[in-house]
């Protein structure tokens, strides 16, 4: 009995072990998880800015027009409401900023979210470190993205064979083999596995020894599955690749040519690994992120600075149909039941239904800051509705 009794109590100290991400993920943000402004309990990193800002100006004919321009509520079915309504109604919202030719053309906020207030913008983080890489390929410290990530991070060819069929492509895509879901919910104790892998990603101490230990559940290549864990290691694999810290390269890369007008955050594992969430931590504001939106819209310059090469932004915005028209951590407008427009844009999406929107044939970005998913409709669709009617 006595071997029984041991491995019971190791099993019982393994749990008790194994949940010390998830009670310190329960401390941080509570039941109901991490919100946009939970960067202020958060260890983080600054991205600098550099000496001039840019401002987008504010448009003399303002598109007022918008407020009451009717979309489809829903897929298969006639029933509509007004973008005004859409938003006075979903009260989640914080912030909404339409750029049309280069200026506002339409701007607000609700309850005390400001202009000038940052917000955590989860998931569109995947979006930006995407850019990144793109830039990373630029400067030539990435030589393709076809190439496996043993040749950045070497140390993972003792682990898995595996790894060394995993290539760049495949983190862009979601198509990595990794063992790991994006899951918050607990249902029974055969989920604590689970969750806890995420609640290590997002509250542990050390990320880059989680990914040494990740195991497959299949090939490279073979099949697609959101998860976070992917642009985690994307990140790894270009600070490892630039030999420079993911905000520094961040700040000289992208926030100075950009002119952001705000310092931003990147949270971070902890003070002594300082491993970026590149996978969700990012925080801004959103006129700032809608500068993300320029930068696409004109194709990877600007103001006649080469910032990323066009053939990146082709790579991003090509139509891809296939697991919603996700690839290079953006995605291609998924209808679902609606009918396309002709002239469709793209874009990037974060919990709380955070949405960068391009549309390069409308000459047009769209920002959404949110505190929920509860939006009345799929918000990219709405824009993209939106941006086929526009009225110039």
């Amino acid at each position: 009995m006595k071997p029984i009794v041991n491995i019971l109590v190791f099993a019982s100290c393994t749990l008790i072990l194994s949940s010390c991400s998830i009670v310190r993920g329960l401390r941080t943000d509570g039941k109901n998880g991490p919100s946009i402004f939970s960067f202020e309990g958060r260890e983080h990193d600054t991205i600098a800015i550099g000496d001039v800002a840019f401002r987008f100006p504010v448009a003399q004919k303002q598109a007022d027009w918008i407020d009451t321009t009717y979309f489809y509520n829903k897929p298969h079915r006639c029933d509509s409401m007004t973008f005004g309504e859409a938003f006075t109604k979903e009260s989640s919202t914080q912030g909404i900023i339409i750029i049309h030719n280069d200026s506002v053309v339409y701007e607000r906020y609700w309850g005390d979210f400001s202009a000038d207030r940052m917000a955590t913008i989860f998931s569109i983080s995947k979006s930006i470190t995407s850019l990144l890489c793109g830039i990373a390929i630029d400067d030539g410290y990435i030589r393709s993205i076809d190439d496996p990530v043993t040749d950045y991070l070497p140390e993972l060819k003792k682990k898995d064979p595996m790894w060394q069929k995993l290539t760049i492509r495949h983190l862009l895509d979601m198509r990595s083999g990794i063992d790991f879901d994006d899951t918050y919910e607990f249902t029974s104790l055969k989920d604590l596995k689970t969750i806890n892998a995420m609640a290590r990603l997002n509250y542990g101490h050390n990320i880059m020894r989680q990914i040494r230990g990740l195991k497959f559940r299949c090939e490279p290549g073979t099949q697609r599955r959101y998860e976070s864990m992917t642009s985690a290691i994307l990140g790894a694999v270009i600070e490892r690749a630039s030999g420079k810290r993911y905000t520094d390269y961040l700040g000289e890369r992208v926030w100075k040519p950009l002119g952001m007008e705000h310092q931003a955050l990147v949270n971070i594992d902890s003070r002594k690994h300082d491993f970026a969430h590149c996978f969700g931590g990012i925080t801004l504001t959103i006129h700032d992120l809608a500068k993300i939106g320029r930068l696409y819209l004109n194709n990877g310059m600007w103001d006649g600075l080469r910032i990323v090469s066009e053939n990146w932004i082709r790579q991003t915005a090509d139509c891809d149909t296939s697991y919603h028209g996700y690839h290079f951590n953006w995605y291609n407008i998924n209808y679902e039941g609606f009918i396309r427009p002709q002239y469709s844009g793209y874009y990037a999406l974060g919990i709380c239904e955070q949405v960068l929107y391009v549309n390069p044939h409308k000459n047009l970005v769209i920002v959404r800051i949110g505190r929920s998913n509860s939006a009345p409709t799929i918000l990219p669709v709405l824009f993209d509705q939106l941006g086929s009617s526009w009225q110039e």
